[in-house]
Protein backbone atom coordinates (compact mmCIF):
# COMPACT_ATOMS: atom_id res chain seq x y z
CA UNK A 1 0.00 0.00 0.00
CA UNK A 2 1.56 3.26 -0.74
CA UNK A 3 1.78 5.89 2.01
CA UNK A 4 -0.96 8.55 2.44
CA UNK A 5 -0.56 11.90 2.82
CA UNK A 6 -1.03 13.39 6.54
CA UNK A 7 -2.43 16.38 7.33
CA UNK A 8 -0.86 17.52 10.76
CA UNK A 9 -2.47 20.90 10.91
CA UNK A 10 -6.04 19.73 12.24
CA UNK A 11 -5.03 19.74 15.73
CA UNK A 12 -3.39 23.10 16.23
CA UNK A 13 -5.95 24.89 14.64
CA UNK A 14 -9.33 24.89 16.54
CA UNK A 15 -12.45 25.12 14.74
CA UNK A 16 -13.25 27.97 16.26
CA UNK A 17 -10.22 29.90 15.39
CA UNK A 18 -10.88 28.67 11.75
CA UNK A 19 -14.48 30.12 12.11
CA UNK A 20 -13.52 33.67 13.77
CA UNK A 21 -10.58 34.32 11.12
CA UNK A 22 -13.55 33.32 8.54
CA UNK A 23 -15.89 35.61 9.49
CA UNK A 24 -13.38 38.70 10.26
CA UNK A 25 -11.89 38.36 6.58
CA UNK A 26 -15.56 38.18 5.34
CA UNK A 27 -16.69 41.28 7.05
CA UNK A 28 -12.83 43.27 5.54
CA UNK A 29 -13.67 41.38 2.19
CA UNK A 30 -17.49 42.95 2.05
CA UNK A 31 -16.25 46.74 2.19
CA UNK A 32 -17.55 48.19 -0.95
CA UNK A 33 -14.91 47.79 -3.96
CA UNK A 34 -13.32 50.15 -5.98
CA UNK A 35 -15.85 49.16 -8.96
CA UNK A 36 -18.38 50.28 -6.85
CA UNK A 37 -17.55 54.13 -7.57
CA UNK A 38 -18.04 56.03 -10.52
CA UNK A 39 -15.16 56.22 -12.26
CA UNK A 40 -14.95 60.41 -11.60
CA UNK A 41 -15.15 60.00 -7.85
CA UNK A 42 -12.42 61.54 -6.49
CA UNK A 43 -11.36 58.55 -4.48
CA UNK A 44 -12.75 55.40 -4.81
CA UNK A 45 -12.80 52.42 -2.33
CA UNK A 46 -10.10 50.46 -1.47
CA UNK A 47 -9.30 47.10 -3.48
CA UNK A 48 -9.28 44.44 -1.00
CA UNK A 49 -6.42 41.96 -2.18
CA UNK A 50 -5.75 38.53 -0.30
CA UNK A 51 -1.88 38.01 -0.99
CA UNK A 52 0.90 35.66 -0.80
CA UNK A 53 2.15 33.64 2.43
CA UNK A 54 3.40 36.06 5.21
CA UNK A 55 6.47 37.18 6.65
CA UNK A 56 8.19 36.13 3.02
CA UNK A 57 9.93 38.44 1.33
CA UNK A 58 8.25 38.30 -1.88
CA UNK A 59 4.99 39.23 0.34
CA UNK A 60 7.07 41.76 2.64
CA UNK A 61 9.15 43.44 0.23
CA UNK A 62 6.89 43.70 -3.14
CA UNK A 63 3.43 42.62 -2.76
CA UNK A 64 2.19 44.60 0.52
CA UNK A 65 4.38 47.61 -0.24
CA UNK A 66 2.60 47.64 -4.15
CA UNK A 67 -0.97 47.72 -3.25
CA UNK A 68 0.21 50.10 0.04
CA UNK A 69 2.45 52.35 -1.08
CA UNK A 70 2.59 52.48 -4.73
CA UNK A 71 -0.79 52.06 -5.82
CA UNK A 72 -1.85 55.54 -4.19
CA UNK A 73 1.19 57.33 -5.80
CA UNK A 74 1.28 55.48 -9.35
CA UNK A 75 -2.51 57.26 -9.25
CA UNK A 76 -2.41 60.12 -7.61
CA UNK A 77 -4.52 59.62 -4.60
CA UNK A 78 -7.19 58.07 -6.79
CA UNK A 79 -6.79 54.18 -6.13
CA UNK A 80 -5.76 52.04 -2.80
CA UNK A 81 -5.84 48.78 -1.77
CA UNK A 82 -5.93 46.24 1.60
CA UNK A 83 -3.87 43.55 1.39
CA UNK A 84 -4.07 40.17 3.62
CA UNK A 85 -1.61 37.27 3.82
CA UNK A 86 -3.98 34.30 2.72
CA UNK A 87 -2.89 32.07 5.39
CA UNK A 88 -3.34 35.12 8.34
CA UNK A 89 -6.60 35.26 6.89
CA UNK A 90 -7.91 31.98 7.73
CA UNK A 91 -7.76 30.89 4.54
CA UNK A 92 -6.55 27.07 3.16
CA UNK A 93 -4.87 27.72 0.15
CA UNK A 94 -6.89 24.66 -1.31
CA UNK A 95 -10.00 27.00 -0.74
CA UNK A 96 -8.38 30.64 -2.38
CA UNK A 97 -9.77 29.26 -6.20
CA UNK A 98 -13.08 28.63 -5.18
CA UNK A 99 -13.55 32.05 -3.29
CA UNK A 100 -12.41 33.94 -5.81
CA UNK A 101 -14.65 32.46 -8.46
CA UNK A 102 -17.72 33.39 -5.99
CA UNK A 103 -16.47 36.63 -5.86
CA UNK A 104 -15.81 36.34 -1.82
CA UNK A 105 -11.97 37.35 -2.43
CA UNK A 106 -12.00 39.84 -5.07
CA UNK A 107 -8.56 39.61 -5.86
CA UNK A 108 -6.32 36.55 -4.87
CA UNK A 109 -3.41 34.81 -5.04
CA UNK A 110 -3.47 31.08 -5.79
CA UNK A 111 -0.77 28.52 -5.17
CA UNK A 112 -0.95 26.59 -8.38
CA UNK A 113 0.56 23.22 -6.78
CA UNK A 114 -2.70 23.89 -3.93
CA UNK A 115 -5.06 24.99 -6.20
CA UNK A 116 -4.17 21.72 -7.96
CA UNK A 117 -6.55 19.82 -5.59
CA UNK A 118 -9.42 21.77 -7.02
CA UNK A 119 -8.42 21.64 -10.98
CA UNK A 120 -5.77 19.37 -11.26
CA UNK A 121 -4.45 20.81 -14.48
CA UNK A 122 -3.65 24.06 -12.83
CA UNK A 123 -0.53 22.20 -10.70
CA UNK A 124 1.04 21.50 -14.38
CA UNK A 125 4.11 24.21 -14.43
CA UNK A 126 5.44 23.30 -10.75
CA UNK A 127 4.95 19.86 -10.80
CA UNK A 128 8.36 18.18 -8.58
CA UNK A 129 11.15 17.43 -10.85
CA UNK A 130 10.19 19.21 -14.38
CA UNK A 131 12.11 23.00 -13.47
CA UNK A 132 15.70 22.18 -11.92
CA UNK A 133 16.43 25.19 -12.13
CA UNK A 134 14.90 29.08 -12.71
CA UNK A 135 15.86 29.26 -16.03
CA UNK A 136 13.78 25.91 -16.86
CA UNK A 137 10.90 27.17 -14.57
CA UNK A 138 10.86 30.45 -16.81
CA UNK A 139 10.43 28.77 -19.76
CA UNK A 140 7.83 26.34 -18.39
CA UNK A 141 5.49 29.00 -17.07
CA UNK A 142 6.05 30.88 -20.51
CA UNK A 143 5.14 27.33 -22.70
CA UNK A 144 1.67 27.16 -19.73
CA UNK A 145 1.09 30.62 -19.32
CA UNK A 146 -1.67 31.28 -22.10
CA UNK A 147 -3.23 27.79 -21.70
CA UNK A 148 -3.59 28.72 -17.82
CA UNK A 149 -5.17 31.95 -18.55
CA UNK A 150 -7.49 30.52 -20.74
CA UNK A 151 -8.44 27.54 -18.61
CA UNK A 152 -9.34 30.24 -15.33
CA UNK A 153 -11.10 32.76 -17.03
CA UNK A 154 -13.24 30.21 -19.56
CA UNK A 155 -13.66 27.35 -16.88
CA UNK A 156 -13.92 29.14 -13.63
CA UNK A 157 -14.68 33.31 -14.30
CA UNK A 158 -10.87 34.09 -13.28
CA UNK A 159 -8.69 36.63 -14.54
CA UNK A 160 -5.18 35.73 -14.66
CA UNK A 161 -3.30 39.50 -13.73
CA UNK A 162 0.03 37.93 -12.79
CA UNK A 163 2.59 34.80 -12.07
CA UNK A 164 5.22 34.69 -8.75
CA UNK A 165 7.78 32.25 -8.04
CA UNK A 166 9.12 32.01 -4.49
CA UNK A 167 12.84 30.40 -4.23
CA UNK A 168 13.61 27.20 -5.20
CA UNK A 169 11.39 24.31 -2.86
CA UNK A 170 14.57 21.72 -1.47
CA UNK A 171 14.99 19.59 1.21
CA UNK A 172 15.52 20.43 5.05
CA UNK A 173 16.65 17.47 7.01
CA UNK A 174 17.61 16.85 10.59
CA UNK A 175 20.10 13.95 9.65
CA UNK A 176 22.47 14.10 6.60
CA UNK A 177 20.87 13.65 3.23
CA UNK A 178 23.63 13.02 0.74
CA UNK A 179 21.70 11.59 -2.03
CA UNK A 180 17.67 11.19 -2.79
CA UNK A 181 18.13 7.50 -2.37
CA UNK A 182 18.78 8.81 1.64
CA UNK A 183 15.06 9.99 1.71
CA UNK A 184 13.99 6.09 2.13
CA UNK A 185 11.93 6.10 5.33
CA UNK A 186 11.65 9.63 6.37
CA UNK A 187 8.87 11.72 7.13
CA UNK A 188 8.67 14.68 4.99
CA UNK A 189 6.78 17.84 5.02
CA UNK A 190 5.28 17.90 1.76
CA UNK A 191 2.92 21.11 0.59
CA UNK A 192 0.80 19.06 -2.49
CA UNK A 193 -0.51 15.76 -4.00
CA UNK A 194 2.48 15.97 -6.83
CA UNK A 195 5.18 16.53 -3.67
CA UNK A 196 3.66 13.55 -2.20
CA UNK A 197 3.97 11.51 -5.02
CA UNK A 198 7.35 12.48 -5.65
CA UNK A 199 8.59 11.47 -1.94
CA UNK A 200 6.59 8.41 -1.64
CA UNK A 201 8.21 7.12 -5.14
CA UNK A 202 12.11 7.55 -3.09
CA UNK A 203 10.13 5.98 0.00
CA UNK A 204 9.59 8.41 2.46
CA UNK A 205 6.69 9.39 3.80
CA UNK A 206 4.69 12.28 2.86
CA UNK A 207 3.13 14.44 5.49
CA UNK A 208 0.85 17.65 3.89
CA UNK A 209 1.85 20.21 6.48
CA UNK A 210 0.50 24.04 6.02
CA UNK A 211 3.92 26.32 6.11
CA UNK A 212 3.35 27.48 9.41
CA UNK A 213 3.09 24.11 11.25
CA UNK A 214 6.42 23.06 9.43
CA UNK A 215 8.66 24.41 12.19
CA UNK A 216 7.01 23.18 15.24
CA UNK A 217 6.74 19.70 13.54
CA UNK A 218 10.07 19.78 13.11
CA UNK A 219 11.10 20.49 16.35
CA UNK A 220 8.72 18.14 17.98
CA UNK A 221 10.21 15.11 15.93
CA UNK A 222 6.92 14.62 14.19
CA UNK A 223 8.82 15.35 10.55
CA UNK A 224 12.40 14.37 9.83
CA UNK A 225 12.49 16.33 6.16
CA UNK A 226 11.16 19.52 5.16
CA UNK A 227 10.32 20.76 1.35
CA UNK A 228 10.46 24.72 1.66
CA UNK A 229 11.81 27.49 -0.07
CA UNK A 230 16.20 28.18 0.61
CA UNK A 231 14.98 31.51 2.17
CA UNK A 232 11.90 30.56 3.22
CA UNK A 233 13.23 28.17 5.50
CA UNK A 234 15.90 30.35 6.99
CA UNK A 235 13.45 33.08 7.91
CA UNK A 236 11.32 30.63 10.05
CA UNK A 237 14.61 29.42 11.62
CA UNK A 238 15.21 26.22 10.06
CA UNK A 239 18.55 26.16 9.40
CA UNK A 240 18.85 26.00 13.43
CA UNK A 241 16.78 22.74 13.36
CA UNK A 242 18.04 20.89 10.53
CA UNK A 243 21.44 19.72 9.63
CA UNK A 244 21.66 19.18 5.82
CA UNK A 245 20.13 20.85 2.98
CA UNK A 246 19.60 19.19 -0.42
CA UNK A 247 20.14 21.94 -2.78
CA UNK A 248 18.37 19.90 -5.87
CA UNK A 249 15.10 21.88 -6.25
CA UNK A 250 11.70 19.66 -5.87
CA UNK A 251 9.59 22.62 -7.15
CA UNK A 252 9.04 26.35 -6.76
CA UNK A 253 5.84 27.64 -5.18
CA UNK A 254 4.24 29.07 -8.24
CA UNK A 255 1.53 31.47 -7.52
CA UNK A 256 -0.99 33.36 -9.60
CA UNK A 257 -2.80 36.66 -8.67
CA UNK A 258 -6.09 36.07 -10.12
CA UNK A 259 -9.40 38.21 -10.10
CA UNK A 260 -13.00 37.90 -9.94
CA UNK A 261 -13.62 38.20 -13.78
CA UNK A 262 -16.72 40.20 -12.90
CA UNK A 263 -15.39 42.46 -10.37
CA UNK A 264 -12.24 42.98 -12.38
CA UNK A 265 -14.59 44.66 -15.81
CA UNK A 266 -16.25 46.73 -13.28
CA UNK A 267 -13.15 48.10 -11.84
CA UNK A 268 -12.70 51.86 -13.85
CA UNK A 269 -10.94 51.75 -16.90
CA UNK A 270 -8.07 53.45 -15.30
CA UNK A 271 -7.79 51.89 -13.19
CA UNK A 272 -7.24 48.52 -15.19
CA UNK A 273 -5.25 50.39 -17.79
CA UNK A 274 -2.99 51.09 -14.88
CA UNK A 275 -2.91 47.47 -13.10
CA UNK A 276 -2.27 45.98 -16.30
CA UNK A 277 0.85 48.16 -17.39
CA UNK A 278 2.22 47.77 -13.82
CA UNK A 279 1.53 43.80 -12.47
CA UNK A 280 4.06 43.07 -15.17
CA UNK A 281 6.75 45.30 -13.29
CA UNK A 282 6.01 43.61 -9.75
CA UNK A 283 5.82 40.06 -11.38
CA UNK A 284 9.70 40.45 -12.74
CA UNK A 285 10.58 41.91 -9.48
CA UNK A 286 9.54 39.21 -7.54
CA UNK A 287 11.18 36.93 -9.77
CA UNK A 288 14.30 38.32 -9.48
CA UNK A 289 14.05 38.05 -6.15
CA UNK A 290 13.11 34.43 -6.09
CA UNK A 291 15.76 33.73 -8.14
CA UNK A 292 18.49 36.01 -5.81
CA UNK A 293 17.09 34.37 -2.82
CA UNK A 294 17.29 30.99 -3.84
CA UNK A 295 21.49 31.33 -4.07
CA UNK A 296 21.29 33.42 -0.60
CA UNK A 297 19.30 31.08 1.02
CA UNK A 298 21.85 28.33 0.29
CA UNK A 299 24.35 31.02 1.07
CA UNK A 300 22.86 32.03 4.56
CA UNK A 301 22.10 28.43 5.76
CA UNK A 302 25.20 26.96 5.45
CA UNK A 303 27.00 30.54 6.50
CA UNK A 304 28.64 30.88 3.46
CA UNK A 305 29.94 34.23 2.01
CA UNK A 306 26.99 35.86 0.12
CA UNK A 307 24.50 35.59 2.55
CA UNK A 308 22.88 38.99 2.71
CA UNK A 309 19.31 38.67 3.67
CA UNK A 310 19.27 35.99 6.06
CA UNK A 311 20.83 34.36 8.91
CA UNK A 312 24.00 32.11 8.93
CA UNK A 313 23.39 28.94 9.83
CA UNK A 314 25.57 25.86 10.08
CA UNK A 315 23.78 23.37 7.42
CA UNK A 316 26.03 21.20 5.09
CA UNK A 317 24.91 21.68 1.72
CA UNK A 318 24.44 18.65 -0.91
CA UNK A 319 24.33 18.98 -4.35
CA UNK A 320 22.39 16.57 -6.51
CA UNK A 321 25.29 13.70 -8.71
CA UNK A 322 24.65 13.16 -12.03
CA UNK A 323 22.44 9.46 -10.86
CA UNK A 324 20.41 11.92 -9.40
CA UNK A 325 19.76 14.37 -11.61
CA UNK A 326 18.95 10.88 -14.19
CA UNK A 327 16.66 10.01 -11.32
CA UNK A 328 14.80 13.28 -11.22
CA UNK A 329 14.07 12.74 -14.73
CA UNK A 330 12.65 9.44 -14.33
CA UNK A 331 10.56 10.37 -10.94
CA UNK A 332 9.00 12.99 -13.40
CA UNK A 333 8.32 10.19 -16.12
CA UNK A 334 7.45 7.15 -13.96
CA UNK A 335 5.85 8.91 -11.17
CA UNK A 336 5.02 12.24 -11.06
CA UNK A 337 3.85 12.83 -14.68
CA UNK A 338 1.74 9.61 -14.73
CA UNK A 339 0.08 10.21 -11.29
CA UNK A 340 -0.79 13.77 -12.62
CA UNK A 341 -2.80 12.68 -15.63
CA UNK A 342 -4.60 10.03 -13.99
CA UNK A 343 -5.75 12.41 -11.21
CA UNK A 344 -6.26 15.29 -14.63
CA UNK A 345 -8.38 13.43 -16.45
CA UNK A 346 -9.13 13.10 -20.45
CA UNK A 347 -7.38 15.80 -22.43
CA UNK A 348 -4.80 16.74 -20.43
CA UNK A 349 -2.15 14.39 -21.87
CA UNK A 350 -2.60 16.38 -24.90
CA UNK A 351 -2.52 19.60 -22.88
CA UNK A 352 0.70 19.06 -21.24
CA UNK A 353 2.46 17.46 -24.62
CA UNK A 354 1.15 20.98 -26.82
CA UNK A 355 2.50 23.29 -23.71
CA UNK A 356 5.26 21.31 -21.32
CA UNK A 357 6.49 18.25 -23.27
CA UNK A 358 8.78 20.31 -25.65
CA UNK A 359 10.44 21.76 -22.09
CA UNK A 360 10.72 18.56 -19.92
CA UNK A 361 11.83 16.29 -22.92
CA UNK A 362 8.89 14.07 -21.61
CA UNK A 363 5.80 13.23 -23.16
CA UNK A 364 2.58 12.52 -21.85
CA UNK A 365 0.95 8.98 -22.41
CA UNK A 366 -3.24 9.21 -22.14
CA UNK A 367 -4.68 7.00 -19.95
Amino acid sequence: MPHRPVALSRALHPAGWRWRAAAALLAWLCGSPAAAQPATAPAAAPLRVVGGLASINQYVRHEQPFWTQELPKLSQGRFRAEIVPFDRAGIRGQEMLGLVRLGTVPFGTLLLSVSGARDIEIAAPDLPGLNPDMDTLRRSVAAFRPHLQQLLRERHGVELLALYSYPAQVLFCRQPLASLADLKGRRVRTSSLPQSDWVEALGGQPLTTPFAELLPNLKNGSLDCAITGTMSGNTIGLHEHTRSLYTMPVSWGLSAFVAHRPTWQALPAELRTLLQRELPRLEQAIWLEADRETTEGLACNAGLEGCRGGRPGHMTLAAASAADEALRRELLARQVLPRWLQRCGPGCADVWNRTLAPVAGVSATAH
